[in-house]
């Protein structure tokens, strides 16, 4: 395969952000695409994502666009980071651009309300099942990558793996392979959903002992829904399933777990969602998990009840103290 030298990035929100940057530092020639012409012209004036990832410069030599055409034209990687609610719409736009032939790299976490497609399905699904689709997840906020601390991610989708290994390796941002794409992606997805929850405990004034509890029953959950999807068990062990479970849930940059934590406190979602700049998947992908659940006859009781809490205007508290009062089972017969 030959190696990418060229290459877009789809999204110019913290992640997307923070990949430019990595590339361009690297030395590939790297153009970063917003949706809006506005925020463009700011981005090109301002140097610096004030909205998604503030204090970081922007390097005059970078180059941005909001022109889908131009950031499609000879490029080879096309590097796929856009809010997970707008994927298909930016896709379906950038579809009549899409040179047959270019790798596409999904970064995108989330699982579509309609249809229960992973992101990289949703992708394969506009521009054509027969493309090459690259998955690369796991613990990365961008706002740590982006200032270069020590980070490591998995890379998941068949031949082009290595080769988008060694595009993004350095000695900050070390990169592993797994072929398992379904576990790797519905890892990266469900965590959100258990990121929401950890904020909702964490509102709720509970302390280290619940944390590590909903951590753990969590991972129970994500690892029975992806392996009854097709994922394989020890990959939910790895980076995007108990290592991007752990970030999401204690970091203060998720926007999944400020949800949760706001919730706990109180206020209503839509109350939130209002005031947010960023998105937050999780939110989104509850739904689709919950649908999920139902569709694979799997057992997935926090994820049911952060649902409740999002969409039924259920108390939080009442939610956490129906976890706790559901039938003592067996541990170990569980994580079997």
């Amino acid at each position: 395969m030959k190696p990418f030298k060229r290459i877009s990035v789809l999204g110019n929100g913290g992640w997307g952000t923070a990949l430019s940057l990595l590339l361009y530092k690297k030395g590939y020639d790297v153009l970063l695409w917003g949706n809006t012409q506005e925020y463009v012209e700011f981005l090109r004036e301002k140097r610096e994502n004030v909205k998604y990832l503030p204090g970081i410069p922007i390097p005059p030599e970078l180059p941005l666009t909001s022109d889908l055409a131009e950031a499609a034209d000879g490029r080879e990687l096309i590097v796929v980071a856009v809010p997970s609610p707008y994927l298909r719409s930016v896709m379906e736009r950038f579809k009549p651009h899409y040179a047959r032939g270019a790798t596409v790299l999904n970064v995108v976490k989330g699982i579509e309300n309609d249809t229960l497609l992973l992101a990289s399905e949703v992708i394969k699904d506009v521009l054509g099942g027969n493309i090459p689709v690259a998955l690369m997840m796991g613990p990365s906020h961008a706002e740590e990558v982006a200032r270069s601390l020590p980070t490591t991610v998995v890379v998941s989708g068949g031949e082009m793996c290595d080769e988008i290994q060694k595009v993004f390796f350095t000695d900050r941002f070390r990169v592993y392979t797994n072929p398992d794409s379904v576990g790797v992606e519905v890892g990266a997805a469900v965590k959100n959903v258990i990121a929401i929850a950890a904020g909702i405990c964490e509102g709720l004034r509970f302390g280290d002992n619940t944390k590590a509890a909903l951590i753990t029953r969590g991972l129970v959950e994500t690892t029975r829904l992806g392996v009854k999807m097709g994922g394989k068990r020890a990959t939910f062990s790895g980076l995007t399933g108990l290592g991007d479970l752990i970030t999401t849930c204690i970091s203060p940059y998720g926007r999944n777990r400020h949800v949760g934590l706001e919730i706990g406190r109180g206020k209503k979602i839509k109350e939130l969602l209002e005031g947010m700049e960023q998105v937050a998947e999780g939110v989104f992908t509850t739904r689709s998990v919950r649908l999920l659940a139902d569709k694979h006859k799997v057992d997935m009781p926090i994820c049911g009840e952060v649902y409740n809490v999002l969409y039924e205007d259920k108390d939080p508290l009442t939610a956490v103290s129906d976890l706790m009062m559901r039938t003592p089972r067996s541990e170990l017969e569980e994580l079997e």
